[in-house]
């Protein structure tokens, strides 16, 4: 057997090994690289971070003039739609309506007539009359004041 003791065995009571030696050093030079690794990601994030975000507001408005027309073409097309279901239910539906609106034209007529209230024709027929009697009374004016005199017919008493 050897005299020799091994090398990297126990050294006794107070040595402690080289590599436990070395870990706080390590462990700083760990720590530093990991900060200056933290100090570049926001250096680059400050840097390129205001590329990223122009970028993505471009793409944002491009998506939304997208999405913005092809809304405004789905409503047109529904408008178009909705336009000609509207004329061909409108056309069906009229001619009921147009019924219903003289029956009831109709009855409220008669029931103005029993309450004696004139007709638009009556009124109407009256206006001419008041109008024509108007004109008669300005002749009959216009000829006194030229000294015509009245006329006067019999049981009018001068004219007055």
């Amino acid at each position: 057997m050897s005299d020799q003791k091994p090398s990297g065995g126990y050294k006794g009571p107070g040595a402690i090994p080289e590599q436990l030696q070395q870990l706080p050093h390590l462990a700083r030079e760990s720590a530093e690289q990991i900060w200056q690794a933290g100090l570049g990601a926001f250096s680059k994030a400050q840097k390129e971070g205001g590329k990223v975000f122009n970028g993505l507001v471009q793409d944002g408005m491009a998506l939304q003039k997208q999405a913005q027309a092809l809304a405004q073409e789905q409503l047109q097309a529904a408008g178009a739609r909705f336009e000609d279901l509207t004329s061909r239910m409108g056309s069906r539906a009229s001619e009921p309506l147009d019924k219903l609106e003289s029956l009831f034209e109709q009855r409220v007529a008669k029931a103005l007539e029993r309450l004696g209230i004139p007709s638009a024709e009556e009124l109407q027929a009256l206006k001419a009359q008041v109008e024509s009697l108007t004109e008669e009374l300005k002749q009959s004016r216009a000829r006194e004041s030229k000294g015509q005199g009245p006329t006067t017919h019999p049981g009018d008493n001068g004219g007055r």
